[in-house]
């Protein structure tokens, strides 16, 4: 069982109890005193979970990030008086800049999500919290470099303070446009989520995109289909969209390639390399109707065989082909989903021997292990680093400002995304309305599921490694 899911089952035991209690409460209530309290307050306390208690955070809000950068990223001495943020150390305005600071909620930020406000002159970010947070955080303050060194650059807590002296870490930047650039999708949407403004922008990017995603049909069987054909219908869809949502972007169809390998199946492979692992749900046992949109042919279509050895080919053949400068794929520590685990390990694993090798990797992390609401805050806002409590590998930050029209791009790519198109269910869309009307939280302008929310953001975030 990943980490994860044992947190995951922890924090449903802890939920299961808590309503145990509630319940025994109201049934004391009902029998001794009034009945009709005990109505009354039944729906209230479920109100109050949905609105302030149904994020899942795995770890206190007191405890503090720890991270470690490593040798690319250098400290400066800063001084925060008054509100105003000073640098001494001077600034090229490319570089990575992420400020250390303890982060104290007020008693409102208990109940509304506490945020760092940052405004200059020209410029405004705003960087959200935990509810109750109280511990060392790291701000992104990448794009605020000629502010910072003015000495313009203020930073107001709204429910929260910033306590202590804080420390700044500069990573150097790196130049991206004009490098090849490989992005490696474990499911379709995976690359636009964490690099459409990366690989929008460079001059040669790829995509490749290594399983069809066709578990998890619900949708689809509601038009009437059965479970297989649903499975297969949304792989279908899922391969044209790795194809050609990249198109959006300027990416020619010759560099954007489908792998086509069933989701879910790829730690199995890992396990078992020269065992064909079938759909799960698709009754399926060869990958090639999933790679109908390539444009050329990879060593796993020989036979289809839905095995890690020929992922480990089809990977090799890519890579000597695109000979990328950039490989931009999944972190091997902020990221648990079991295909994002498995394609960064067939990746590394598949660089080995060949005589083209990257310089520069990139990492990103979707999915997160202690809070799935990390980025927190709206669509827009700057994208703090995200929860780790404790510092195993080091790696610096590399983070991609992006412009509003770039925004508005990236949400439309996702939005033509079909696994990012059903209705959300009516419990979350309920509790989404009461998180409005209770704690202030806004909906995305751009869609309804949640990624909107957290991709569509000023910054693009990722952890870098030079090879």
């Amino acid at each position: 069982m990943s980490r994860k899911q044992q947190l995951l089952k922890r924090y449903r035991r802890n939920k299961r109890l808590g309503v145990i209690v509630c319940a025994l409460a109201s049934l004391v209530l009902a029998l001794f005193t009034w009945w009709w309290l005990a109505l009354l307050l039944l729906p209230l306390l479920w109100i109050a979970h949905e609105a302030w208690f149904a994020d899942h955070l795995f770890y206190t809000p007191g405890e503090d990030y720890r991270y470690r950068f490593g040798e690319l990223t250098r400290e400066a001495d800063v001084e925060l008086r008054d509100g105003l943020l000073t640098v001494d150390s001077p600034l090229q305005g490319d570089e990575t800049l992420v400020l250390e600071v303890r982060v104290k909620s007020g008693w409102l930020g208990r109940f509304l999500d506490p945020r760092v406000e940052l405004t200059c002159t020209d410029d405004n970010d705003r960087q959200t919290f935990e509810r109750g947070v109280d511990g060392l955080r790291f701000l992104n303050l990448t794009g605020f470099a000629a502010a910072l060194q003015a000495g313009t650059l203020r930073l107001r807590g709204r429910h929260c303070r910033l306590l202590g002296k804080p420390r700044l870490w500069i990573t150097p930047g790196v130049e991206l446009q004009r490098r090849r650039i490989m992005v490696i999708a474990p499911h379709a949407d995976d690359a636009e989520l964490a690099a459409y403004g990366l690989y929008s922008q460079a001059d040669v990017a790829w995509i490749v995109t290594l399983t069809a995603g066709e578990i998890e049909a619900e949708h689809y069987q509601q038009m009437g289909l059965g479970k297989a054909e649903a499975a297969r219908l949304k792989g279908r869809l899922r391969a044209w969209d790795s194809v050609a949502v990249p198109r959006w972007a300027g990416v020619p169809e010759s560099r954007c390639v489908q792998l086509g390998y069933f989701c879910l199946q790829l730690p199995a492979m890992q396990a078992a390399p020269d065992q064909p692992f079938a759909s799960r749900e698709a009754g399926m046992q060869d990958i090639r109707p999933f790679r109908q949109f390539n444009t050329f042919s990879l060593p796993g279509d020989s036979n289809g065989a839905p095995t890690w050895r020929n992922l480990l080919a089809d990977l090799a053949a890519l890579l000597e082909m695109a000979k990328p400068d950039v490989l931009v794929m999944p972190h091997p520590q902020l990221d648990p989903h079991p295909d994002h685990l498995s394609a960064q390990a067939a990746v590394m694993q598949a660089l080995q021997g060949l005589a083209w090798q990257p310089q520069t990797l990139l990492c990103y992390a979707n999915h997160l292990h202690d809070n799935d609401r990390w980025p927190m805050g709206d669509s827009g806002d700057g994208v703090a680093l995200p929860p780790q409590l404790s510092a195993e590998q080091a790696w610096a930050p590399c983070v991609l400002p992006l412009d509003l029209a770039t925004q508005r791009d990236k949400a439309m790519a996702l939005g033509m995304m079909h696994d990012l198109q059903p209705r959300m269910p009516f419990k979350r869309r309920l509790r989404r309305l009461l998180q409005r009307w209770l704690a202030g939280r806004r909906a995305s302008p751009y869609g309804e599921n949640e990624f909107f929310r957290k991709a569509v953001r000023r910054h693009e975030l990722f952890w870098r490694r030079e090879l």
